[in-house]
């Protein structure tokens, strides 16, 4: 595969790529109205007494007994994620602005939607509730966002950190939001997993078309301009081994799971980020978009796999 073009070429294609990935509408006069809730904020800074009006106003946050939440209030452990969450998001009008726009796009590509409240929480470093976005509530766990170098995160290996940081904060919120809202694959081949990965993707493209190409899909800019510079060469490995079509688990394990590099079974394996077969999908649901300009997003969503790829006329770049 290619090598590393110079650093100038490559900063002009990252920024090419995203002025023309981002997906312009005006949602400027689309009526929002909401304040997040500081549940971190007001459960760490309360006393015991302040337990039943808590519970009266979060009812929904307090599944066990009382004895649970008096021990987290005098928990060291407790008091000093409450302070290094503070430090960092003691002030969060940049949060909101950016979740106001998120809504907004919300609103205009599912105006149904029913916007939730929004809630910042401290759920132990729990990585897999992140961010829960249901119909009703807006979950943001913000001491999974205290930045990749956090020393809480150390045990971490770099390509998990690098989800840990503030400015992922909305591409989980989208991430979360998409789910139920795209088909589920119909089978277990490479290509359905790639275009219903690419789905999601998409999606991140009309809700937050402000924020970079690489941090939509969690990666390093180096990652990032990797997966550019060899889109020509992966698709060639799909298609020369055959693997768009075929079903074995072990696919999903190469090409589509979180993890440090993909693995194509070549020397470049190293210098490739996990989950490239996210990534092409991306690309090809893109090519689809361009292809279909009318087309509604929630009918893209529900496409079958085979058809929007047949149809999407993706062409690697070289």
């Amino acid at each position: 595969m290619k090598k590393y073009i110079l650093l100038f070429i490559t900063s002009l294609i990252i920024v090419s790529c995203k002025k023309e990935t981002k997906q312009e509408v005006d949602v400027s006069a689309i009526p929002v109205s909401f304040k997040i809730e500081r549940f971190d904020q007001k459960f760490y800074t309360s006393e015991p007494q302040d337990l039943p009006k808590l519970k009266d106003e979060y009812p929904f946050l307090f599944p066990r007994e009382d004895s649970v939440y008096l021990n987290m209030l005098n928990e060291p452990i407790y008091k000093e994620l409450f302070n290094e969450v503070q430090n960092k998001y003691k002030e969060i009008g940049k949060l909101e602005v950016g979740i106001e726009d998120v809504f907004k796009h919300i609103k205009y590509y599912f105006p149904e939607t029913k916007l939730p409240r929004v809630i910042t929480l401290i759920n132990e470093v729990d990585l897999d509730k992140k961010v829960i976005f249901d119909k009703d509530y807006l979950f943001i766990s913000l001491d999974c966002y205290l930045g990749e170098n956090h020393r809480y995160y150390e045990a971490f290996p770099e390509y998990k950190r690098i989800e840990l940081k503030e400015s992922q904060i909305l591409p989980d919120i989208v991430s979360s939001f998409s789910y139920g809202r795209i088909s589920a694959p119909k089978n277990r081949a490479l290509l359905s997993l790639m275009i219903y990965m690419g789905k999601e993707l998409y999606m991140k493209d009309l809700l937050i078309p402000d924020v970079s190409d690489f941090d939509k899909i969690a990666y390093t800019e180096d990652k990032y301009r990797w997966c550019q510079e060899n889109e020509s060469e992966i698709w060639s490995n799909f298609i020369e081994n055959k693997l768009l079509y075929d079903t074995n688990p072990k696919n999903e394990q190469r090409f589509m799971n979180d993890a440090p590099f993909s693995k194509f079974y070549l020397e470049i394996d190293n210098e490739s980020p996990g989950r490239v077969g996210a990534w092409v999908g991306w690309q090809i649901v893109r090519s689809y978009a361009e292809n279909h300009p009318d087309v509604k997003l929630q009918d893209l969503l529900a496409m079958d796999a085979k058809k929007l790829f047949e149809e999407s006329k993706y062409k690697p770049k070289k």
